[in-house]
């Protein structure tokens, strides 16, 4: 009896949340039809869902970026005409097509045809080397290679049978063809439903090692009503995603898009004053970044950042990295109250979501829980902890992954996958992540978390960026080391090492006190802002 009662429960509150949110909105019959036969035939997908506006909505802009703008009917027309290209260059449904596309036109035009065919999508991270790249490629094996051809030079040496330029700033790109001259060259009629849906497989962030290929199926409308319900996204809003799309959150957005008939705003590279100039002339109702974007924006000259308003911007979706406690504020301080931070991963998906005020009451939390998500904090036997302890996370939705491409997946316990993370929860049920688990080192008896470091850090005015790890030590068996930027120096001073240590012992516990401080320009970052740890420890 619970168990109807529960799901009577999520169905309401699902219905809730998507007709706040705009979604469900009355159409005429003979659209409700064409509505009805176009999810039977495509399914909730990419290809059902594009082609779903195609109908409800085919004279509204769905895209802007730097070619231009498109309908969403000329969306479906060019996905169309691709699929039918791509169908004579030999790809068949089961095929993968890898991407490898900067924002722009061409990254959906490509996701749009390769599900209408059935086939694969594999989603390559535009900042990863070219080892990384071949050993994805070895291992994923794609029919198809899509990229921005900027990109060719770290291709070249890969086998793939099918090369397509998915960006050129010439005319013509030799021998391999264009997505435009594709599209120019195929017909625009609808194709036939393949006999399976696309599987999108999102690459981890390659931090420790190669890049997995973690894989998802349809998720329907459970990761959007997720979503929805603690960010108030509504339909038809303008949305600059900066956020890169081959990325879960940037892709989320994109595909969220096709729900709430979103106008999309695209730019190729990120530019943190371009980005400002962006949401604001084109009046956007909400951005989608990542936190070292919000730190870039934020270091930006007082006179600049003057010079722009985000008055229409009503949501700023941040996720991707750990985001320092002191940055929500400063942000909201300047910006206004639009900024919502999403903790999860690309095997969990969305595990919390913090709203603005739930950082104005706590700085540094996650935020609670969405709808249909449960997360627990469990300690190293499976065990849950009470309120206030600190565990590992354990995540539990319908958008777990299926396990890695190429064998393995995160452990589970009682149906929950683990984030990777330790954390705690707070009496208001705000969660706090405390670091990843195996970065825990143990100095001298006392367990010592090096996020909690760096965000002490990073609170001190000469301080721009920092991160700390866990090095051998003969004496208390590990010791931290901190790397810091400092802020340019401007008076003649400059913050050291001492004035640093004193700092932390002012803060922190004394065995949390970093052992030894190395000064950076800049920290290594990949392209979706975390810090990449197994570069410093190479310094």
């Amino acid at each position: 009896m619970n168990t109807v009662i529960d799901r009577v429960s999520t169905k309401t509150t699902g219905i809730r949340v998507l007709a706040a949110s705009g979604v469900i909105r009355p159409y005429g019959p003979r659209k409700l039809v064409r509505l009805g036969r176009t999810v039977a035939r495509w399914g909730v997908g990419p290809a059902g869902g594009f082609a779903s506006l195609a109908v409800r909505h085919p004279d509204r802009v769905g895209i802007i970026d730097e070619l231009g703008s498109l309908t969403f009917g000329e969306i479906h027309q060019r996905s169309n005409a691709l699929a039918h290209q791509l169908t004579k260059l030999g790809v068949r449904e089961g095929d993968g097509v890898a991407i490898m596309c900067r924002n722009h036109r061409g990254f959906l035009d490509s996701s749009l045809a390769a599900a209408k065919l059935g086939a694969d999508i594999l989603y390559l991270n535009t900042a990863f080397a070219g080892p990384q790249l071949t050993d994805v490629l070895a291992r994923e094996k794609p029919r198809v290679l899509v990229y921005d051809e900027e990109f060719a030079g770290l291709l070249s040496g890969n086998e793939v049978d099918v090369r397509v330029i998915g960006w050129s700033d010439a005319e013509a790109a030799g021998d391999v063809p264009t997505i435009e001259s594709l599209i120019a060259a195929g017909p625009t009629t609808d194709l036939a439903a393949p006999g399976r849906n696309s599987r999108i497989v999102i690459l981890t962030s390659g931090t420790t090692g190669t890049p997995k290929g973690a894989p998802r199926s349809e998720a329907g409308l459970d990761a959007a009503v997720s979503l929805l319900s603690r960010m108030p996204l509504r339909f038809g809003w303008k949305v600059h995603i900066a956020a890169p799309l081959f990325h879960t959150w940037g892709l989320a957005h994109l595909l969220l898009g096709m729900l709430l008939g979103s106008t999309v705003v695209l730019r190729r590279r990120f530019d943190p004053e371009e980005c400002l100039r962006t949401a604001s002339t084109e009046g956007c109702d909400a951005m989608v970044v990542i936190p070292v974007m919000l730190q870039r924006i934020l270091r930006l000259p007082a006179d600049t950042l003057d010079r722009y308003d985000l008055d229409t911007v009503k949501v700023v979706a941040s996720s991707g990295s750990a985001m320092p406690g002191d940055l929500p504020v400063e942000w909201m301080d300047r910006f206004g109250d639009n900024l919502y931070n999403i903790y999860g991963s690309t095997e969990v998906a969305y595990a919390t979501i913090a709203t603005p005020e739930d950082m104005r009451a706590a700085p540094g939390t996650a935020g609670k829980t969405p709808h249909a998500t449960v997360v627990r904090i469990l300690d190293a036997d499976g065990r849950e902890l009470p309120v206030g302890e600190t565990g590992r996370i354990f995540v539990g939705n319908g958008l777990l992954f299926e396990g890695y491409t190429g064998g393995g997946s995160k452990e589970v316990i009682d149906g929950l996958m683990s984030s990777g993370d330790v954390g705690r929860f707070d009496a208001e049920g705000r969660l706090f992540v405390e670091g990843r688990d195996d970065e825990m080192i143990v100095s001298g008896g006392e367990n010592v978390f090096p996020r909690e470091v760096e965000d002490c850090l990073v609170k001190h005015d000469a301080v721009v960026e920092a991160a700390a790890i866990g090095v051998a030590d003969d004496e208390f068996g590990e010791r931290l080391r901190a790397f810091v930027v400092r802020v340019p120096d401007q008076k003649g001073s400059v913050v050291g090492e001492d004035d640093l240590k004193d700092w932390i012992k002012a803060n922190l516990a004394r065995f949390k006190v970093p052992r030894e401080f190395v000064f950076l320009d800049e920290l290594p970052r990949n392209a979706t802002g975390k810090i990449l740890k197994r570069q410093l420890r190479d310094l």
